[in-house]
């Protein structure tokens, strides 16, 4: 594998122990403050760690599944065939599932728990506005999701984030089991740990998930533009996806839902206070970074091309 393309994956493996590290914090936090049981902790735990489980190992037939997309052929869709086989060679990884779904709604993803078990999706409204140069960005940015292993992360937060909006509305509907909460459930300790419980640790869990969401999409841009070589070419298929997913947005049911924050581009429409629960960056920021990010290496093309090789020509 070429090094200026190797997959550094932006300290994911230590992103994921410190998000594990903070949901478990939180849960404790909640358990301590309204007295829950044990058994109660126990049980949630236990569903979290399935629904892990579930989302990781599963991740690319739920996402496919979800959107009712289809595998296709190297004979239905020879280009993006191409595409895909030249980006994952270039890599060094295996080349990926190819699937299309049917809505006319521009996006594009990528899922599987590794390079082994991946597959890459796009709709049938992205390849109807993109060009040839533009899809192959979103697809370098899609195959970096894969590559930097960013499904575990996704899944460890959303099953994380479920696990404490769930505790937290059984504390505030049932109430807490240990006997300091039966001893303080008319004090304020025991206000707190409801307020708390119910309302702000599931918006928190949200707004942690939403932060590593939006972390992953900057670090793709950057990996996916060095893939590919072509930072413009994304920029431009971001600001094209971006205005068509808003003239058309996707039908929000729970299957398009569970896929949104694996998607290039907010399938939904952002308007009002749906831009601070984003799970992905403002376009015109991504858009912004990978323009410098052009720049910088069309200066260093000019560096390299005029560097101890290009001295030597005018001997």
């Amino acid at each position: 594998m070429n090094r200026s393309l190797k997959v550094h994956g932006h300290f994911n493996g230590l992103k994921t122990t410190l998000l594990f590290a903070l949901m478990w914090a939180v849960i404790m936090l909640i358990w301590w403050l309204t007295g829950g049981s044990s058994g109660t902790l126990g049980i949630y735990i236990v569903i979290g760690l399935v629904m892990t489980f579930g989302s990781y190992w599963f991740s690319d037939r739920i996402a496919i599944a979800s959107m009712g997309a289809r595998e296709v052929s190297e004979q239905e869709a020879p280009e993006l065939y191409g595409i895909v086989r030249e980006l994952s060679a270039k890599a060094g990884k295996p080349m990926p599932r190819i699937y299309i779904a049917p809505t006319m709604s521009p996006n594009a993803f990528a899922t599987g728990r590794n390079e082994r078990h991946a597959a890459v999706c796009c709709t049938q409204g992205i390849l109807q506005i993109l060009n040839a140069r533009e899809i192959r960005g979103v697809l370098g940015h899609e195959l970096m999701h894969v590559y930097n292993h960013d499904i575990l992360t996704s899944a460890v937060a959303s099953a994380m984030a479920t696990v404490i909006t769930y505790l937290g509305y059984s504390l505030m509907y049932f109430g807490g089991g240990g006997n300091r909460d039966r001893e303080n459930s008319s004090g304020i300790l025991g206000l707190i740990g409801v307020v708390f419980s119910s309302i702000l640790a599931p918006i928190g869990a949200s707004l942690i998930q939403m932060a590593i969401s939006r972390t992953r999409e900057y670090d793709a841009d950057e990996d996916g533009s060095r893939l590919t070589g072509d930072p413009e070419a994304l920029a431009s298929a971001l600001n094209k996806i971006s205005t068509g997913a808003q003239a058309n947005p996707m039908p929000q049911t729970a299957g398009t839902q569970s896929a949104a924050a694996m998607m290039i581009e907010n399938p939904f429409s952002t308007q009002g206070l749906s831009r601070l629960f984003s799970t992905h960056p403002p376009t015109a920021d991504r858009i912004a970074r990978l323009v410098q990010m052009a720049q910088e290496m069309r200066v260093d093309q000019v560096g390299a091309s005029s560097g101890p090789m290009g001295a030597q020509v005018g001997y």
